[in-house]
């Protein structure tokens, strides 16, 4: 028969393996929810990234620069455009024409952006013009907007105060009278003794100051004051113009 010490010594020993059971228990519960926390934590890091490329590239989308509308009106000049500056366009090749104190290099070639230069010594009295290439397509009206490709210069010494080649997209505006400046309406649409452009056309339009910007050119656009400007402009295409982008009668 058991002592009493015998029998305390084998309490004594189930106590201590129940206890042991109850911390190996213990330490597989923490080993779970740890492990389940960990995971928990991943899925919600992978969703939250996933959210989160989702949106960007929404954003993406829709920060997008449509074609540059701005340029050149008859209150923004080219050199105001709000378009990035991207890598520049190819230089056009092939041989140049000079006009009126004005070279083109490339002067055919609608695949680069064509390098103006100008020695021009007297201001022009009239709106002049030259086309470089004679386009085939549809001829515009004051009803169009018209989406070109352009570089603008200084008449007097070819500076070149801006270029639709260089922020890597056409610029589109309409052609309608107090819409853009009398020099571009009348270059591109034609006046009496200068003829409308057509699509695919390349034309040099070289304006008197008065028919540009005068004597108030706007602010931060590179343009002095009563400046005549020369034009190389590519017409790309032509399409009615909203009834909301009508200047006002």
């Amino acid at each position: 028969m058991a002592t009493n010490k015998q029998r305390r010594e084998a309490s004594r020993r189930l106590l201590e393996r129940q206890l042991q059971r109850r911390q190996e228990q213990e330490a597989v519960r923490k080993r779970r929810t740890l492990i389940a926390t960990i995971a928990g934590t991943v899925i919600l890091a992978v969703v939250v990234v996933i959210v989160v490329i989702a949106v960007s590239g929404g954003d993406d989308k829709k920060k997008k620069p449509a074609a540059n509308s701005g340029t050149p009106t008859a209150s923004t000049p080219p050199g105001s455009s709000s378009a990035p500056a991207s890598t520049a366009a190819p230089a056009a090749k092939g041989p140049s024409v000079t006009f009126e104190g004005v070279t083109v290099k490339g002067a055919a070639d609608l695949n680069g952006a064509p390098g103006v230069t100008s020695a021009a010594s007297a201001d022009p009295a009239k709106l002049e013009y030259k086309d470089l290439v004679v386009g085939k397509g549809e001829t515009p009206t004051a009803k169009s907007t018209a989406t070109i490709q352009y570089v603008g210069a200084l008449y007097k010494n070819g500076t070149i105060f801006d270029s639709s080649w260089q922020h890597g997209q056409t610029a589109s505006f309409p052609l309608a009278p107090g819409s853009v400046i009398d020099g571009f309406s009348q270059g591109i649409l034609g006046i009496t003794g200068v003829p409308p452009m057509k699509v695919g056309g390349r034309r040099i339009i070289i304006m008197p100051a008065a028919l540009g910007y005068g004597a108030s050119p706007p602010q931060g656009s590179n343009i002095p004051a009563n400046s005549p400007l020369v034009f190389v402009v590519d017409l790309k295409k032509i399409e009615a113009t909203p009834a909301s982008s009508a200047p006002a009668s």
